[in-house]
């Protein structure tokens, strides 16, 4: 089974000790690394996207991430334990107490062992998946917040049979294990009788049996739906981020809580701004007599325009900064971000003769030094060839 798989935690890119956090961090990480929106039509990030997720599936969950640190893939085989699985360290009770690890030898030797704990956590109460989506947002709406539909596919209680799997309503105790969701075997080993407690087979370790089958999930009790919420998306979010809606991911197991729903941002190229941080920036094309003589401009901003004066003289490249105009910070929009606009001296073209006359008259009647960026230049031009 492992012959062409990965490490699950060289896949996900962390140390065996991580924390539930980490692999969480790691996950969302690659997932959107190689999240096929992103990457149309790329079939090794597609495959990649899927081990990706099958790493995490089993390393989130602490009763898999234990069997796999224990035993590796084959600790996490959906037939793990099947063959030699009747012997375990459970069976050893207080006759073998004194042989201290020996008993725990002799239950990883076998694979059994743990079953009451396994049953024990297939009945308890578990927390639903999250699930993603993909917000696209302009410009405008995330520097100021609104409110969008947000359409996800989640797991959610079949509402035929609210959940129960059985058709009639009829769900009875499984008849090997008699509702404990267990089973003890004996077996010989070495002229000893060994007895051990495992999983029940029949009913999966759930104690319980359905005999009529809802026809719409199948006997499985959950569905897959598409699940539309209204998400309030707040002012100064930015492209990569995530807005966790609570309670909207996918059904608890056993009573258990549902998994919420992260909301990934991304954000439309906008004609005229762009952003750095909570500083929104754009450039300002103005008249090579604007920039010479000076001029009040039009600046356009998030709040519309601004009027600004511009000093005589100014060079092609300046940058201007307008305060508080820029993006409202995400936990406290009282405060916001610069509006910082670059001036870019457009050169004219098509000119009239008449207006060729007049600038080269121009032309004549300038000096170095009032021009001076030419002059710095012929300056170290001369000290170069001195």
């Amino acid at each position: 089974m492992a012959e062409n798989k990965r490490d699950y935690y060289e896949v996900l890119g962390v140390e065996k000790g991580a924390s539930a956090e980490e692999i969480k961090k790691a996950y969302r990480k690659s997932a959107m690394k190689y999240h096929p929106d992103r990457n149309p039509g790329d079939k090794e990030a597609e495959e990649k996207f899927k081990e990706v997720g099958e790493a995490y599936e089993v390393l989130s969950d602490d009763d898999k991430r234990a069997r796999y640190d224990q035993y590796g893939f084959a600790g996490v085989d959906p037939n793990f334990g099947a063959g030699a699985g009747g012997y375990g360290g459970a069976g050893f009770g207080g006759g073998f107490s004194g042989f201290g690890d020996f008993g725990d030898i002799f239950s990883e030797f076998f694979g059994g062992g743990g079953g009451s704990s396994r049953a024990s956590a297939q009945n308890a109460p578990r927390r639903g998946e999250n699930v993603m989506a993909r917000l696209e947002l302009t410009f405008e709406e995330a520097a100021f917040g609104c409110e969008k539909e947000v359409a996800s596919q989640r797991i959610e209680n079949c509402s035929v049979c609210n959940g129960s799997g059985s058709a009639d309503g009829v769900i009875e105790t499984c008849s090997q294990c008699h509702g404990s969701g267990q089973v003890r075997t004996t077996q010989n080993f070495m002229g000893m009788h060994m007895q051990s407690t495992t999983t029940c087979p029949t009913c999966s370790g759930r104690g319980k049996m359905v005999k009529n089958p809802c026809n719409t999930c199948k006997g499985k009790g959950k569905v897959r739906r598409t699940n539309r919420v209204n998400v309030k998306i707040p002012a100064g979010v930015d492209a990569g981020q995530s807005v966790r809606v609570r309670g909207e991911g996918c059904v608890g197991s056993n009573g258990g809580p549902n998994g919420d729903l992260l909301v990934e941002i991304y954000i439309k190229r906008h004609p005229i701004f762009t952003r750095e941080d909570r500083d929104v920036l754009c450039e300002v094309p103005i008249s090579f007599t604007q920039a010479a003589l000076g001029a009040k401009i039009q600046v356009p901003t998030l709040d519309g325009k601004v009027e600004y004066d511009l000093p005589e003289g100014t060079q092609t490249g300046r940058e201007f900064v307008l305060r508080d105009k820029g993006i409202p910070e995400v936990n406290n929009p009282r405060r916001r971000g610069n509006h910082r606009f670059t001036v870019v001296v457009e050169t004219p073209t098509h000119l009239t003769k008449e207006q060729k006359d007049l600038l080269r008259q121009l032309e004549g009647t300038m000096v170095h030094s009032e021009t001076p960026k030419i002059k710095k230049f012929f300056d170290n031009l001369k000290d170069f060839f001195e």
